[in-house]
């Protein structure tokens, strides 16, 4: 089995923050369904100011929200720019020539969005291959 990234979502803007809630990141729901991201997938989240990495997972957020909670809400603040991260498990291509296993792992390519400062989409969908 090989995982891949599947969906990411880059430099969005945290607008929240709560660490009473259970657990999870909000993400607004339009940002959730451009990104190919389910609710309760697992998501890794990069904070880009201050370096921070945590696993958690996704939930629906109002529009232009991206509310970091519960105890990894100790590891972000608000304005903070942070990466979004899903992953995916495929079954290797083993035993094939290195231009077929291309072929098919190009079929998994990530779906990249890029935000501005309001975490409104600048590219929207935009799929990255190393293969092309």
């Amino acid at each position: 089995m090989r995982s891949r990234l599947r969906s990411k979502i880059h430099r969005a803007t945290v607008t929240d923050t709560s660490i009473d809630y259970e657990g999870s990141i909000a993400i607004d729901k339009s940002l959730l369904q451009a990104a190919n991201i389910a609710e309760y997938d697992q998501v890794q989240v990069v904070n880009l100011t201050n370096g921070s990495r945590f696993w958690s997972y996704a939930i629906e957020g109002e529009a232009g929200e991206i509310c970091i909670n519960g105890a990894a809400a100790h590891l972000s603040n608000v304005d903070d720019l942070v990466i979004i991260m899903a992953y995916g498990t495929y079954q290797e291509a083993l035993g094939l020539p290195s231009w077929i296993q291309s072929r098919i792992y190009g079929l998994f390519d990530p779906t990249i969005l890029r935000l501005d400062e309001n975490n409104k989409i600048i590219s929207p969908g935009q799929v990255i291959s190393p293969y092309d």
